[in-house]
């Protein structure tokens, strides 16, 4: 396959149009990461040369899904949100009123620190997703969203406490989920959506809602 040209910042907006404004706060966010990388490791090595295509387009592309619910200011619950993709871009988007969930300490002060020097508002939890009570959230979830954090029988084993009749579930997944949809729906009922990916084209986002948990599919 054919390795696709590092993307920069311009590229980002050619790809996804926003404000020079929200660039730029987008690109302190990427110096950010750039420094705290050189301390903790927040992304894969490989990845922090395509910034730009491979983190702030592959979270911002789910603007799309979440503009056409048609929500004035969604609730959107990040599980796992590690070094803030996709939950604090689309924070910095505007997408609604966001919430991220990451245990580890340090990847939570750098998630604060790029909160404060974007001027981002949004919700931090430090915690474990499944010690996160639902109370916490203001409300059950309109929205909820994971990268990279587990295969999708686990993400709606976490994402369970925190849903409604109403919530639409966006996953950015890989070549393998088609393999893991199969697998869920052994212990769920769902609505899925394959979204082709703006950011690479073996991966996918999966768009499920009227998630049920079957009767024989309790969690393990």
């Amino acid at each position: 396959m054919e390795r696709q040209p590092t993307m920069s910042p311009e590229g980002f907006r050619e790809a996804f149009p926003v404000s020079r404004e929200t660039l730029g706060r987008l690109c302190r966010y990427g110096a950010l990461l750039e420094k705290w990388q050189k301390k903790i490791n927040l992304v894969g090595t490989g990845t922090i040369c395509d910034l730009w295509r491979r983190h702030m387009l592959d979270s911002a592309q789910l603007m799309a899904p979440i503009l056409a619910l048609k929500k004035g200011n969604p609730v959107i619950l990040d599980l796992g949100s590690g070094a803030g993709f996709p939950g604090m871009v689309l924070a910095i988007l505007d997408a609604g009123e966001v919430h991220l969930v990451e245990s580890n300490r340090r990847k939570c002060a750098f998630l604060r620190e790029v909160a404060r020097e974007t001027e981002t508002a949004l919700t931090i939890h430090e915690s474990r997703i499944e010690d996160l009570a639902p109370s916490m959230i203001p409300e059950p979830a309109d929205i909820i969203t994971a990268r990279a954090l587990a295969h999708l029988d686990r993400i709606l084993d976490h994402a369970e406490p925190f849903l409604k009749d109403e919530t639409v579930c966006l996953f950015l997944k890989g070549r393998r989920a088609r393999g893991e949809l199969t697998k869920a729906e052994k212990k769920w009922t769902m609505r899925a959506e394959n979204i082709n990916s703006l950011s690479s084209p073996s991966a996918t986002i999966l768009r499920l809602d009227h998630l049920a948990r079957r009767p024989s599919g309790n969690k393990q």
